[in-house]
């Protein structure tokens, strides 16, 4: 029994070849059912698969404006002139009193309103720019100029010079110098000349150094300056005078 079993299983089959036949055959029809549509586009369903673009047709030109109507302008018929074989021939007779050709006046369909300007745009605004600008009024002139002040000259102080012992005469304030103490150790002795303007009331203004000693220029200057003086009178006005001004140090034996 063994034997028999053993020998059944090692049994060889002819079956291999029609499976490997069958396969082979199966791919063959399947590859041609696949090439076939492909070579030839036409055979396949047009439903789902072509797709339809549509585009948006151009937008049709804008109407070209309206055309502005024209004027109608009145014609007038010439005359026909007078031939006579073949040239122009004058009137025998003028008349006394020739009549007057008048033309018609101009018909438009343009319509007017009030406040419009000439070729304005019809329908526009009555406060347009243009509008505003030719009704505007005329800027004012400018003002004149605001006239300059007169202004007064002073005329200058005029001052009489005086000499010699008539200034003195009227000095009604004087203060002594005080001697340098130098000067008294070294033994000096010196004349200190000004000159100065005498005020009206009498005081001493613009004190200006003519000479001296610089040991006795100091205790002139402040002695001089305190110095007071009856104004001078010019016909009853007081004057101021220019006057030169003599301080002397000398010493006491």
């Amino acid at each position: 029994m063994f034997e028999q079993s053993f020998v059944e299983g090692t049994v060889k089959t002819n079956r291999g070849w029609p499976v490997v036949v069958s396969s082979c055959l199966q791919v063959t029809l399947i590859s041609v059912g696949v090439l076939v549509p492909l070579m030839n586009p036409e055979m396949l369903p047009r439903n789902g698969i072509l797709s339809t673009y549509l585009a948006t047709p151009p937008l049709p030109p804008a109407p070209p404006p309206p055309a502005q109507p024209r004027e109608q302008m009145a014609t007038r018929k010439a005359a026909p002139p007078q031939y006579r074989d073949g040239r122009v021939f004058a009137y025998n007779r003028i008349p006394a009193k020739p009549a007057m050709i008048e033309d018609p006046p101009e018909v438009s369909d343009r319509v007017g309103v009030v406040g419009g300007i000439e070729n304005g745009v019809p329908n526009g605004l009555s406060n347009s720019l243009i509008n505003q600008l030719a009704n505007t009024p005329p800027k004012p002139a400018d003002p004149p100029p605001a006239a300059k002040p007169v202004v007064q000259q002073q005329k200058p102080i005029e001052r009489t010079r005086l000499g010699g012992n008539v200034l003195e005469a009227k000095i009604i304030s004087r203060k002594m110098p005080v001697y340098p103490k130098i000067a008294l150790q070294a033994r000096l002795q010196g004349v200190v000349t000004f000159t100065a303007i005498i005020a009206r009331d009498g005081t001493i203004q613009q004190l200006q150094l003519v000479s001296g000693h610089p040991l006795f220029i100091e205790a002139a200057t402040e002695a001089v300056r305190q110095w007071r003086y009856r104004p001078t009178l010019l016909n009853g006005e007081p004057v101021e005078v220019v006057a030169p001004i003599e301080v002397k140090f000398i010493l006491n034996n």
